[in-house]
């Protein structure tokens, strides 16, 4: 190569942008542990009980920008410029619209950042500013869509996730820019809707997430804030072990020898296999350390708090912004488990403006373009998600028919476990690495190297052994009650009449727990059970649910129920819909998302079903229900009236006797229920004349009485204004 040349100036060049990377890595992990140390000092010193909300906001928003210019120079222009267009749309533009607007605006610009880039530093892993402009999309798009909520649409016709963010207040442009660019989440999140921001900053939170878990009492007079720092230390201390463990995979399967030309030439089909899933590992560990060490500086903070954990009421938790379970992804038996703890933050966003609010049957494409076009333009994203669409529905099939020979031992059973985690190991690479290396051209070049072997096998599951997957029949059927997750769930059943073959999805475990929650079935032998209710079930078309499951024998055919299924492609996450209400699904049933060791194998006689056992249960739990309501209401209003009884007749002073006021003989001056005189003696409980302003202990009823309402209603008024205190490193608000 000859100095001038022109591949010597590309040379250079590469060489200048590599420095440059490594320079934004170090001003990264400067900045994240310095906000780490500042999120502390942000606690404590600047707590609510000290300072206003605006002085939070203010502090927040600065050390946001000085980060952002920090790590990025000039280029941090974009993190203030994509929130301010879009802000300028939120305050000018009708609420009707707003949301629309505001997602167009933000796409654009962070679309044209994303071409840009692509177009100047196409393939590169360097650290740039598409990062918190992803971030910063998210949370502009999911105000606007709650200021939509709040001004435009009524109560009843929400969701419950959409009531608990509609907003009916526009933000202060203060408000605004410090949401968007607080320092705790701008570099990576992450994400964090406004009303959750607010009432931190306000210090509502602490109150907010108390009142919401049944077991904490609220009725305290003051609820101690609880402490992050346990949580903070954990979630640290795993992210430098995934940063370690990130460098030192990173050096020994670097992801970019996937495209050098020697590699592929001189790797056998076992190695390469080897090498994606040890590449695509790696690079995991990066995105594991820069959401763990997020979160702990949002924790740190004071930012986070989910409540109290719900088996004992007092264990706080802090990961209502957690984006990342590590273990739970790396030692995940099948592809559920894996999507359930990667990236919760994204797959939120893209609930809330895209799937729960455009019609069923467009709700897939929509959601898998607004996904696709919020990441970038590389094809090796496109190429990841529709490898794993396909596995996804070759591992529905291929566990029908593996599973059950695996299910007749305990040791059978955790061999199992092992073999599909393994696997799932294998898949996952094999899926995710054109993801990580980005272009089409080198991706391809190593599936081929490898004969496409997982597509060809995913390919014949899905099309030529799902014909063998045992669809029901006349016969015993079997069904799978899990007390791990506290409801029965149907598995395989018979068919319900002639021609009818299906068999219940997990969704009817999902209904029954979201009918009656607080009373778990629990079940380790049940025979003789029918199947029906509006139960949904898998049909024939690759995991789409519909229809109904009717007893045996019924006399009407069961009503078909829609039932939508959105692949978030990005996320890998499946989204079910039914009528109005919506919920979180994911790709494979719900037993796949537990262990085969925690699954019961219950026998059930010819001809019948599951309904039965699940309408009596719940009959059961409802009269159970309501008759602990019943008694709580009793309780409650008893001691209601003799509270209210205590109250009116009460004396001022005295020992606390209660006065209760009669006429002697039927006339005469009033007494108490304790004195034989009618000359005024008054016992214990008697009125003090002074205090009541009444000039005779002989007053008449309808002075008393006037006297003991106006003392309940200064009872009650100033009891409505005692509010519970937070407490705060010895400081109370």
């Amino acid at each position: 190569m000859e100095p001038g040349t022109e591949d010597d100036l590309l040379g250079r060049t590469r060489v200048y942008l590599v420095e440059i990377g490594a320079i934004k890595y170090v001003n990264f992990l400067i900045t994240q542990f310095l906000a780490l140390i500042l999120a502390s000092t942000f606690r404590s010193y600047l707590h609510p009980s000290k300072v206003s909300a605006s002085t939070r906001h203010a502090i927040g928003l600065v050390i946001g920008l000085f980060f952002g210019y920090f790590c990025f120079g000039q280029q941090a222009i974009h993190i203030a410029g994509l929130p301010a267009a879009c802000y300028v749309v939120i305050r000018t533009q009708n609420p009707q619209i707003v949301q629309r607007l505001v997602m167009v605006v933000a796409l654009f610009y962070l679309s044209c950042i994303h071409i840009h880039r692509q177009y100047y530093d196409y393939g590169s892993y360097s650290l740039d500013i598409t990062g918190p402009l992803m971030i910063i999309t998210q949370k502009v798009t999911s105000l606007a869509f709650s200021i939509h909520d709040g001004f435009t649409r009524e109560m009843k016709d929400l969701t419950q996730s959409q009531q608990q963010h509609a907003i009916r207040k526009l933000p202060s442009a203060l408000e605004f820019f410090s949401y968007t660019l607080h320092f705790q989440g701008l570099m990576a999140g992450p994400l964090v809707f406004y009303k959750d921001y607010i009432d931190f900053i306000e210090g509502c939170h602490i109150m907010k997430q108390t009142s919401a878990n049944a077991k904490y009492d609220i009725e305290k007079k003051i609820v101690h804030e609880p402490s992050p720092v346990k949580a903070v230390v954990k979630k640290v201390i795993a992210s430098l072990v995934c940063a370690l463990i990130f460098v030192k995979f990173a050096t020994i399967y670097p992801i970019k020898t996937m495209k050098d030309d020697g590699f592929i030439a001189s790797t056998g089909f076992f190695y390469t296999l080897w090498y994606m899933m040890m590449a695509t590992t790696a690079v995991r560990f990066k995105y594991y350390f820069a959401w763990l060490m997020a979160d702990a500086i949002c924790n740190n903070s004071g930012l986070g708090f989910n409540g109290y954990d719900e088996r004992d009421g007092v264990t706080p938790r802090w990961d209502m912004l957690s984006n990342i379970q590590v273990l739970e992804f790396e030692f995940g038996t099948n592809f559920r488990n894996c999507i359930n703890a990667w990236n919760a933050g994204t797959n939120r966003w893209l609930r809330m403006v895209v799937f729960e609010r455009v019609p069923k049957r467009y709700g897939t494409v929509l959601t898998f373009s607004l996904s696709a076009l919020w990441h970038g333009f590389y094809p090796g994203y496109y190429m990841t998600f529709a490898t794993g669409a396909l596995i996804v529905m070759a591992a529905r099939i291929a566990r029908k028919l593996v599973r059950p020979s695996f299910q007749r031992t305990a040791s059978a059973r955790a061999m199992y476990d092992v073999l599909t985690c393994l696997v799932t190991r294998v898949f996952m690479g094999y899926a995710t690495f054109p993801f990580v290396l980005l272009e089409f051209k080198a991706s391809l070049r190593m599936y081929l190297n490898v004969f496409m072997c997982l597509h060809l096998v995913a390919l014949i599951t899905v099309f030529i052994l799902s014909k063998y997957v045992p669809r029901g029949g006349g016969g015993a059927g079997t069904v799978r009650s899990r007390t791990k997750l506290g409801v029965v769930d149907a598995n395989e059943q018979p068919a319900a009449a002639a021609g009818a073959s299906n068999r219940c999805d997990d969704t009817a475990s999902h209904l029954l727990q979201k009918k009656s929650p607080a009373v778990p079935v629990e079940s380790d032998a049940i025979n003789s059970t029918t199947v029906s209710g509006a139960l949904r079930f898998r049909g024939a078309e690759n995991g789409r649910r519909s229809g109904d499951i009717s007893g045996a024998g019924a006399a009407e055919p069961a009503q078909p129920m829609r039932v939508h299924d959105v692949v978030d492609p990005f996320c890998l996450t499946t989204t079910t819909t039914n009528g109005n209400h919506k919920k979180t699904d994911d790709f494979l049933s719900a037993e796949d998302n537990n262990n085969s060791t925690t699954t019961t194998t219950i026998t059930t006689t010819a001809g019948k079903g599951v309904g039965s056992l699940l309408t009596r249960e719940r009959l059961k739990e409802k009269l159970e229900q309501e008759t602990r309501n019943i008694e709580d209401f009793i309780d409650k209003t008893v001691t209601g009236f003799v509270e209210l009884k205590d109250d009116l007749m009460r004396m001022n002073g005295g020992d606390g006797g209660l006065y209760i006021p009669r006429k002697a003989n039927g006339a005469g001056p009033l007494m108490d229920g304790n004195s034989n005189s009618t000359a005024g003696t008054i016992n214990t409980g008697t009125i003090n004349a002074a205090a009541a302003g009444i000039g005779t202990t002989a007053a008449s009823s309808n002075a008393f009485l006037k006297k003991e309402i106006d003392a309940l209603n200064a009872a009650i008024v100033q009891q409505a204004n005692v509010l519970p205190a937070v407490l705060s490193n010895g400081h109370a608000k």
